[in-house]
């Protein structure tokens, strides 16, 4: 197990599945575990459709716990991330400018304030 290093990259053997993540074997006498959270990029639902036993891996050494025997192991890391659109959505000016112009949308306070003020001093509205 001191062979390995974190940080350093290693091809494996996959020789277990659990619902938590893979097993991977480094040699004939150490293996480790692959998370499910680190089997991809993304959203990993089944790790049976990603990773199957037999299957060689790249994996990097994200930990050695030497004392409890535990290597933990990534493929993700291994894997350039997706590219991820990091553009802001653009605002809809022509649609708030076309709703301002047609007196639909919002008011302003001081619009409504006059609107108000208006209506109080109608008689016909007063509530007797």
């Amino acid at each position: 197990m001191s062979n390995y290093e974190a940080g350093n990259v290693y091809t494996g053997k996959v020789t277990g599945i659990k619902p938590f993540g893979a097993f991977v074997a480094l040699d004939e006498e150490t293996q480790g575990l692959v998370h499910i959270s680190e089997i991809k990029h993304g959203y990993v639902k089944d790790i049976h459709d990603h990773v199957h036993i037999g299957n060689e891996v790249k994996v990097k050494v994200l930990s050695v716990d030497e004392e409890n025997g535990k290597i933990s192991l990534s493929i993700k890391a291994t894997e350039e991330a997706p590219h991820q659109d990091t553009r802001k959505p653009r605002r809809r000016q022509g649609a708030v400018k076309a709703a301002e112009e047609s007196g639909e949308g919002f008011n302003t306070l001081r619009d409504k304030l006059k609107e108000w003020i208006e209506k109080s001093k109608r008689e016909d509205l007063i509530k007797k």
